[in-house]
């Protein structure tokens, strides 16, 4: 167990670079569930890894041992090596948690000041605020909001406003929220999982950009409103929740390029390196829950063991 528990921690460093970089050959909408999925078997798989750790230290423990009904110390690897092992498990896993609650806290501050700022809502999907600055977001919620200001209206023609609101309104209706939600909480579980946070925004704004375009019907007209949304809102602090997408958040330029370039998304980019880098993040998925169900495995038998239940 002690050696298997490793990988869970370790292979997050190589699959995160692979999962980029696969991502960036898919159109948007693939691209948002590989990665969102990754990220959260990766999490998972780590965070069991630290808590059997901390199990396996915690069974060293006279009174854990005797509350597991003991009769002999688990083989759980060197004494000393696995009491510090669990024990810096153990701390990590209390920050992280400690982080973890503060930042699902913040978001829901967040965004109840933001729905009480709305009111109560009124028929449609759509809330105007009386603010200068340029800005546009989509709320989620019951029922979502999508947010505009008076200035972002005042920057924008007729045509190119629509062209927003179906940006924001596919936002909410792909509940891509839950998307960000899950790779922001991912990244507190393991520092390797913070790089795939951009790429994950990303894909989700390039999927609510395919879709705005299809509603509109005009690519050209879609991705104008995205660059002058951008330009608009540049000079101006955003004043929107940190869960809340934007048409104007990420990396602008290289979405209108895609929306410019040929076909309804860019061409997916397939070829060797392609599918050497989908081996090589499947082989990494599949490692890291084999491991962390291998050494959770291990650990029962190391208890039986202890306990004198089976003679092996």
């Amino acid at each position: 167990m002690i050696y298997a528990v490793w990988l869970p921690l370790l292979l997050p460093l190589i699959a995160a670079p692979a999962a980029r970089r696969i991502a960036e050959a898919l159109t948007p909408r693939p691209a948002a569930w590989l990665l969102t999925a990754t990220t959260l078997t990766l999490a998972v798989c780590s965070t069991a890894a630290l808590g059997l750790l901390v199990v396996a230290g915690a069974l060293l423990l006279p009174p854990v041992a005797a509350l597991g009904d003991l009769i002999r110390p688990p083989a759980v690897g060197d004494a000393p090596l696995t009491g510090l092992a669990a024990g810096a498990a153990a701390a990590l896993l209390c920050v992280s948690t400690a982080v973890l609650v503060r930042a699902v806290r913040r978001r829901v501050a967040e965004l109840c000041e933001a729905r009480a700022l709305m009111g109560r809502p009124k028929a449609g999907d759509l809330s105007v605020l009386r603010d200068g600055r340029p800005d546009a977001y989509a709320l989620p919620g019951r029922p979502g909001r999508i947010v505009v200001t008076t200035g972002m209206l005042q920057a924008l023609e007729p045509a190119e406003r629509e062209a927003l609101f179906a940006h924001e309104r596919a936002h909410l209706t792909g509940r891509h929220h839950l998307f960000l939600a899950a790779a922001e909480l991912a990244a507190l579980c393991h520092p390797s999982l913070r790089s795939l946070r951009p790429s994950i925004g990303y894909a989700l704004e390039r999927w609510a950009d395919e879709s705005a375009a299809a509603a509109v019907g005009d690519r050209s007209l879609a991705a104008r409103a995205i660059g002058r949304a951008a330009l608009a809102a540049r000079n101006a602090p955003p004043s929107r929740p940190g869960a809340a997408l934007a048409a104007a958040a990420g990396p602008v330029p290289r979405r209108v390029a895609a929306l410019l370039g040929r076909g309804p998304a860019a061409a997916p980019r397939r070829g060797r390196t392609a599918r050497v880098l989908a081996g090589v993040l499947l082989a990494c998925l599949v490692m890291s829950a084999g491991a962390a169900l291998d050494a959770a495995t291990d650990l029962h038998s190391s208890v039986e063991t202890a306990q004198g239940e089976t003679g092996s």
